[in-house]
């Protein structure tokens, strides 16, 4: 057990695959973007220099390659960047990545990784700050994977490798620095296996990526205010482990739901809806769900914290349905 960066797990989760099958290769290398942490990648193009390529930022182009190598045999790790960019190359991913396997009957699979940072960095603007994993919920056929810690993401991103479906990593970039204990060597966390971050009895809360670690900030001062939370990482979206979920809830009454994403149509929604629909004599309050409100993302850094999820509103939520 070590404790090292969210972003050095990552590329040693990938630097673990990339040793072990030959087939495994990088397509697009600013994995962590614009972070200093971005010379880790350095480890990556000394060990497997005839795996890594470095494409011209054409998106669209940079998903049908490696859509066209998974299809070949090959195991390619994409990085599409800031998510926002996806949309250049949401024909590729949505409709000819997610479909292939089934319009083929089975005969064709489509083993890649698609990688992208998301949600709000502080001035990325309108542009640059999409969480667009709702969307992605919303296309059959792709696997959803929200990691929120350094062990996670080092087993997750191994787990999506090994997978012989298309898969989104929809990471963070204000969780690359975040320092925690991972375990030494390889390991997978398979997918739809929801993480409970934090037990209690007063209210569940249910969130994903950076969000969590807001949610474990909550939780902390609702303790010291008398209510007990149990904070739930789903991990993955897609599978989506609403066993855990319907369990805790079941346990607490009342439920909470954060997302980055925008208030339609979110995460949030999705998650709160199939617990009315599963679980809803166990509910003693409303479902209330704490999002991003339905407006561009402003380059003015203030005004970005003004709209962003933080542990206020959480709290005020949770408040909310134990009062």
């Amino acid at each position: 057990m070590s404790k090292i960066t969210y972003a050095k797990a990552l590329i040693d989760g990938l630097h673990g695959c990339m040793s072990e099958d030959d087939r495994v290769s990088v397509i697009g290398s600013y994995i962590l973007g614009l972070s200093p942490l971005n010379n880790l990648v350095d480890r990556l193009r000394e060990d497997f220099e005839d795996r890594i390529s470095d494409p011209p930022i054409s998106e669209a182009a940079v998903a049908a390659t490696g859509i066209g190598a998974a299809m070949a045999g090959d195991r390619p790790f994409v990085d599409i960047g800031t998510a926002s960019f996806i949309f250049e190359a949401w024909s590729q991913i949505v409709n000819e990545a997610a479909n292939a396997h089934y319009m083929s009957g089975g005969q064709i699979s489509v083993p890649v990784v698609f990688h992208m940072l998301h949600g709000l960095r502080g001035g990325g603007g309108a542009q640059h700050s999409h969480s667009p994993q709702a969307m992605l919920f919303n296309c059959p056929g792709l696997e959803i994977v929200l990691p929120s810690s350094p062990a996670d993401v080092k087993g997750l991103i191994r787990q999506a490798i090994l997978s012989d479906n298309p898969t989104i990593v929809i990471d963070h970039a204000k969780l690359l620095a975040i320092e925690d204990d991972v375990p030494d060597g390889n390991y997978e966390i398979p997918f739809g296996q929801a993480n409970i971050r934090r037990a209690g009895g007063d209210a569940t809360i249910v969130a994903t990526s950076f969000t969590v670690q807001t949610a474990l900030e909550a939780a902390e001062i609702l303790s010291k205010r008398g209510i007990s939370v149990e904070v739930i990482d789903p991990r993955t979206i897609v599978p989506l482990d609403m066993e855990t979920i319907l369990a805790s809830v079941e346990k607490t009454g009342r439920l909470v739901v954060i997302d980055e994403a925008n208030l339609r149509c979110s995460v949030a929604s999705e998650i709160g809806m199939s617990v009315a629909e599963q679980g809803f004599s166990s509910l003693k309050a409303p479902i209330i769900r704490v999002t991003r409100p339905d407006v561009p993302v402003p380059f003015s850094p203030p005004l970005e914290s003004y709209i962003a999820v933080d542990a206020g509103k959480i709290v005020k939520a949770v408040e909310t349905v134990t009062e």
